[in-house]
């Protein structure tokens, strides 16, 4: 789809990722309705990207607030009268063991990272199919085609983002409507913390620039595509894993503690899980 002269409505506007995305957007010359919780970055944002000559309009607004999903999609049509794109881009992550994480960190990851993105495009959808164009993206992960130890509901959240994709894109085939779900591997930002990022230097797992990944969303979407993996070997991986999935159990040592499998390329080795916060990287 044409980005130029385009209307898009993107959330997670205040994230590291959607940051990227805006500012790429607005060289490209796209009117942007940026969307998040914190109010103050968003103006920020805006008057950032204003001098682009882009038309910028924020909505501040909290995704998991029952009807939001609906009433952003008719506060944006206010705005601009039109939603070409929509660029779901929102998300939280829980790292650790599940036995350690609490039902309510569960029930919001999931709302966040597959409920909320669902429930926004099922709001924009009829404006869409009334004008028989617009394109929808889900950004994704590699998470959400290799299940991560001690990314249990974040992977699953993810593995349901990718499926509804799959699927939505199916059903929407012949009516005009675009459907892509972009899935980045290790990317820096603030929502990979200390400790994740930690786990990822150690194991010398690829980074990723935000830059980046904005970089490939935005071509996604210029040349209509349907699904992009990012990063190699991390591609590949998803294929193998898709293939040949392998179990992999925790292990215990002579002295009881807890091991993970952490597969690389090269070889397999194993590492106790408190040496990297609880968290393998394990690919295959």
């Amino acid at each position: 789809m044409k980005i130029t002269g385009g209307v898009v409505l993107l959330t997670g506007a205040n994230g590291g990722i959607g940051v990227a995305i805006t500012h790429q957007l607005a060289d490209k010359g796209a009117s942007l309705i940026l969307t998040g919780r914190d109010t103050r970055q968003l103006q920020k944002l805006a008057n950032e990207l204003r001098p682009t000559g882009s038309g910028v309009q924020i909505i501040a607004s909290d995704l998991g607030e029952p009807g939001m999903p609906q009433r952003l999609v008719e506060s944006a049509l206010k705005k601009a009268a039109r939603i070409d794109i929509v660029i779901n881009c929102a998300g939280v992550q829980n790292f650790g063991f599940l036995a350690d994480e609490s039902p309510g960190d569960t029930a919001r990851l999931f709302h966040t990272n597959t409920i909320a993105p669902i429930a926004l495009v099922n709001a924009v959808l009829p404006h869409m199919l009334r004008n028989r164009a617009g394109h929808l993206v889900n950004v994704g992960s590699i998470f959400g085609s290799i299940g991560f130890p001690c990314f249990a509901t974040y992977s699953a959240s993810k593995f349901a983002l990718r499926g509804f994709s799959e699927a939505l894109r199916r059903e929407l085939n012949g009516t005009g409507i675009a459907v892509t779900c972009v899935a980045p591997r290790f990317t820096k930002t603030s929502m990979n913390g200390s400790a994740v990022t930690r786990m990822a230097q150690a194991l010398g797992m690829n980074q990723d620039d935000p830059a980046d990944v904005a970089a490939s969303v935005i071509a996604e979407i210029e040349c209509d595509g349907k699904e992009r993996y990012l990063g190699w070997p991390e591609k590949l991986f998803v294929r193998l894993n898709a293939l040949f999935p392998p179990p992999r159990r925790p292990v215990a040592d002579e002295t009881g503690r807890r091991h993970a499998f952490i597969c690389q390329p090269a070889a397999r080795v194993t590492l106790p899980l408190s040496k990297v916060c609880h968290a393998p990287h394990l690919y295959l």
